[in-house]
C-alpha cells in the first residue's frame, strides 16, 4: 500500500531548505575572491579599475596583502545599478589566469554609509587585523586610496558592453574639409596613457571586443601603445567604444587608426 506524504511535512522541509540558501541583497560594494596572490597591491587595484570602471564610478577599491585577504578584494561603486552589472558581467571573468569569483558586500562599507548618513564610528582597536568577515560587514581599511588614481570616474565615461557599441561614424561631404578622413586599419594607435599604463591593463579594456589580436607598447614611451585586431570592421568597434575613455581622472586615451 502507498503511503502518502503528508503536505504539511513537505511545506516544512521546502522551507528549512530555503532557509539555508544565504541570499546576500545587492549592496554597493562588490567582493571578490580567488584573484592572484602574485599580483602587487598597486597593481591590483589599477587591473581592477581598468576592467570595473566601465560598469559606473567607482568610489574606492580596498585590496589588503594580510596573510588573510591575501587574493581578495572590495570594489565599491557609487550606484548598485553598477555594481549588480559589474557582477553579473564579471563574474568568472579570467583575471590574471584566474576566474574571478564576485558576491555582495553583506553591509555598507564606511563610504556608502556616510553618504546615506548612517554611518556609526567604530571603536579602534590596537594591532587590528582586517579578516574577510570583517571586511564583508563593512568593516574595511581607513587607509586613503592610491593618489594616481582615485578612483573617481566621470559621468561621460564610456560603457564598454554591447549597448555603447555604436555603428561606424559615417562624415558627410560638408564636414569633409575640416575633418581628417582616417583610413581603416586593423591596428589601431593609442595615445594620452598614463605613466603606470602596463599591457595587461590595455588588454583588459580591448580583449573585450571580437578580433582582439595583442597589445605591443613602445620601448621607452609610457604614453603610447598599438593594439592589433583581426580586421579593419573589428578594430573600429572598439575605436568608436574607447576613443576618450578615461584611464584616470587627468587622462582621457586616444584611440585613433595607424597609419600604414
Amino acid at each position: 500500500m502507498r503511503k502518502e506524504v503528508d503536505p504539511r511535512r513537505m511545506q516544512i522541509c521546502q522551507s528549512s531548505r530555503h532557509s539555508n540558501i544565504q541570499e546576500i541583497r545587492p549592496n554597493h560594494t562588490i567582493y571578490i575572491s580567488n584573484l592572484n596572490e602574485k599580483i602587487k597591491k598597486d597593481d591590483l587595484k589599477k587591473s581592477l579599475y581598468a576592467i570595473f570602471s566601465q560598469f559606473g564610478e567607482i568610489l574606492d577599491i580596498v585590496a589588503l596583502k594580510t596573510l588573510k585577504m591575501r587574493g581578495q578584494a572590495f570594489v565599491i561603486f557609487k550606484e548598485i545599478c553598477s555594481s549588480t552589472a559589474a557582477l553579473r558581467s564579471m563574474q568568472g571573468f579570467p583575471f590574471y589566469d584566474k576566474p574571478m569569483r564576485i558576491q555582495f558586500s553583506k553591509t555598507d562599507s564606511d563610504i556608502i554609509s556616510k553618504m546615506k548618513g548612517t554611518y556609526v564610528e567604530k571603536p579602534k582597536k590596537i594591532k587590528e587585523e582586517f579578516p574577510v568577515s570583517n571586511l564583508l560587514d563593512g568593516k574595511r581599511n581607513k587607509k586613503k586610496p592610491v593618489k594616481e588614481l582615485s578612483w573617481q570616474m566621470q559621468k561621460q565615461t564610456k560603457k564598454i558592453t554591447q549597448e555603447t557599441i555604436k555603428e561606424p561614424t559615417y562624415i558627410s561631404s560638408t564636414q569633409q574639409d575640416s575633418v581628417p578622413i582616417q583610413t581603416p586599419n586593423q591596428i589601431l594607435f593609442l595615445t594620452n596613457l598614463p605613466e603606470e599604463t602596463n599591457e595587461i591593463m590595455i588588454s583588459m579594456l580591448f580583449n573585450q571586443f571580437p578580433g582582439f589580436r595583442e597589445v605591443r607598447l613602445v620601448p621607452n614611451r609610457h604614453d603610447i601603445a598599438f593594439v592589433e585586431f583581426e580586421n579593419e570592421m573589428q578594430s573600429n568597434v572598439a575605436k568608436e567604444a574607447l576613443h576618450g575613455f578615461k584611464i584616470t581622472p587627468s587622462h582621457d586615451m586616444k584611440v585613433a587608426f595607424a597609419k600604414k
